[in-house]
């Protein structure tokens, strides 16, 4: 018997396909991030600078690279949230790193290297995404590997950074977001 190409169990692998294809794209589909990106030079000693200088909690650095698609789903269901934008433009200087990156970057003590040295030899960064908010001293101060869920939750990572609620005794992430 001859099987029909569209039976139910290639409508549902179809459909789910689909739904992937989808959930990947995003509600903005491939859209950049036009202006999310403080620093398209990598100058973490700048961005501290500017950071403490405008009064701003200090530096977001978001570790990725291109095939990663939990990267992918961040900066297209996450950082494109207008409360997202609202708070990390209020409260934070921001930097894309590409853990497989070949452009020169300068890290917060003023050293040039390479992204990917930067991210894989000081940070020990080997999966992505990794979010790492560095204080205006430039030590980083929070690390966070994965991705959010919701937009809410980056919010709460932003807002457990930004209060100083990370430097209490006993307190991390998963604490803060239960009180």
């Amino acid at each position: 018997m001859k099987r029909n190409a569209w039976s139910p169990r290639t409508g549902r692998l179809g459909a789910f396909l689909l739904a992937f294809t989808l959930l990947l794209a995003g509600p903005a589909g491939a859209q950049e991030l036009e202006g999310f990106w403080d620093d398209p030079f990598k100058d973490l000693q700048a961005d501290v600078e500017q950071a403490e200088s405008e009064g701003k909690a200090g530096v977001f650095a978001f570790f990725e690279m291109d095939e990663c698609p939990f990267c992918h789903r961040m900066k297209t269901q996450v950082f494109t949230d207008p409360e997202v934008q609202s708070y990390i433009k209020e409260n934070l200087v921001t930097v894309s790193i590409d853990i497989e990156g070949d452009v020169m970057m300068t890290d917060p003590d003023g050293e040039q290297l390479k992204e990917k040295a930067f991210a894989f030899d000081r940070y020990r960064v080997r999966a992505t995404p990794v979010m790492i908010f560095f204080d205006t001293d430039g030590e980083p101060a929070v690390r966070y590997t994965g991705p959010t869920h919701t937009p809410g939750e980056f919010i709460k990572l932003m807002e457990f950074f930004v209060s100083g609620a990370y430097d209490e005794p006993g307190m991390n992430f998963f604490k803060y977001k239960k009180q």
